[in-house]
């Protein structure tokens, strides 16, 4: 296919230009672009790229015998079940352990999705209208955006401080009125912050103010390097949070297992955009999930999981103080998989990811995570993948980059 989103395009019949026809595309194609994330990743298939750039999961951490042993059991226990169409809103025994989990009295409020991702598209197909305000941190998960674009509606960027999303910034935006707010109270993507409990309660309030609802995403909470743990937004204010939540970074992200929690009076039409959708979310992933995730199997995973990832950081953290200095400052998270950073005045991301990958490694340019234009010397910087070596080589080539930009 060729020419614009939103026009027409020529697709061939047949594989002859004289056969080929214009097919025209819906308007809200014109506000589908692919993730830079994604374009990036494509680079680094070189065998020569190390990559800083992804948020994968670490593969040695994925539990494949676990997974082989839970398969033989969900066949097992119902493999006719698992193998046939199921329920729009997930497998009732999955949907028991996530309400369990968040201490819901009421199943019926979760819907197991294929991945937050889908989570995402259902809150876009099912609360925005074309032009309508989405508030939401700036920067902000590039996912995000990408999965609202196509419901075209408008971004209100609100400024963060080290905990977040600001509260006085968020009152502002919100007073012009907003259809919702996304939040990722624990460990932003991309900047890893954290908002405490106050700051939680300052944005549940501003929220209740304006009659906004907010849809929090919720897929690294678990991923916490300290002791510290506030409750999710939903816990604070059930009946004004949309809870995304996922396994594909505690447990594979292959498996597209996780859920919504929607507030009372959305659970009927969540379902009916899920079932137009896909009409379910593999009933085989869902019956192998949920017996690799009873009786606190998944729980029994995150202190392997949480040191695995605090050492990451602390190996990349190390390596850039090595070879990069001063040249690049960042702030060190409390948790998740990735550093947000700035290079110095006058450096462009863009064109340093050039240098960068002529030398072998990548990263994401910032201004990705901002719905306009963003900081062009902004960075995110992933820990997940590498390992101590791999870290330390990298930089090194980050800072021959830097060297070769004029940095």
């Amino acid at each position: 296919m060729t020419a614009a989103a939103g026009g027409a395009v020529a697709v061939a019949n047949g594989g002859t230009a004289a056969s080929q026809h214009d097919v025209r595309l819906a308007a809200r194609t014109e506000r589908m672009r692919p993730s830079a994330i994604r374009e990036i990743l494509k680079l680094t298939d070189r065998g020569d790229v190390l990559s800083l750039a992804g948020g994968l999961p670490a593969a040695e951490l994925f539990p494949v015998d676990a997974v082989a042993e839970a398969t033989q059991r969900a066949l097992a226990a119902n493999g006719v079940r698992a193998l046939q169409y199921g329920p729009s809103a997930g497998l009732p025994e999955l949907r028991a352990w996530v309400a369990e989990r968040h201490a819901l009295e009421d199943p019926d409020r979760v819907v197991v999705t294929s991945g937050s991702q889908q989570g995402l598209d259902l809150v876009g197909k099912i609360l925005l209208d074309p032009g309508d305000r989405v508030a939401l941190s700036a920067p902000a998960y590039m996912g995000a955006l990408r999965a609202f674009d196509p419901y075209q509606p408008t971004y209100a960027p609100v400024a963060m401080d080290d905990e977040g999303l600001d509260p006085d910034a968020l009152d502002a935006v919100l007073a012009e009125g907003a259809s919702f707010l996304y939040a990722v109270p624990d460990f932003d993507n991309p900047s890893g912050r954290r908002a405490g409990l106050a700051r939680r309660e300052a944005i549940l309030e501003v929220c209740a103010k304006h009659d906004v609802l907010v849809v929090e995403d919720a897929p690294y909470r678990e991923l916490r390097f300290d002791d510290v743990e506030h409750p999710p937004l939903a816990a604070l204010a059930p009946d004004r949070v949309v809870h995304l939540g996922s396994l594909s970074k505690t447990l594979a992200p292959g498996m597209r297992v996780a859920w919504m929690i929607v507030p009372d009076g959305l659970e009927e039409i969540t379902e009916q955009a899920k079932q137009a959708t896909d009409l379910h979310t593999g009933t085989f992933a869902q019956a192998v999930a949920y017996e690799l995730v009873r009786d606190g199997a998944l729980e029994a995973r995150f202190p392997h999981l949480r040191t695995h990832y605090r050492d990451q950081r602390d190996r990349l953290t190390a390596a850039l103080a090595r070879h990069v200095g001063g040249r690049l400052t960042y702030e060190v998270p409390p948790g998740g998989m990735f550093l947000w950073g700035r290079f110095g005045d006058g450096v462009d991301a863009n064109a340093l990811l050039r240098e960068a990958i002529d030398r072998g490694v990548a990263f994401v340019p910032g201004d990705a995570f901002y719905p306009g234009d963003g900081p062009p010397e902004t960075v995110r910087l992933s820990f997940s993948l590498l390992d101590e070596a791999g870290f330390d080589e990298a930089a090194r080539r980050l800072a021959a980059a830097l060297d070769a930009y004029g940095a």
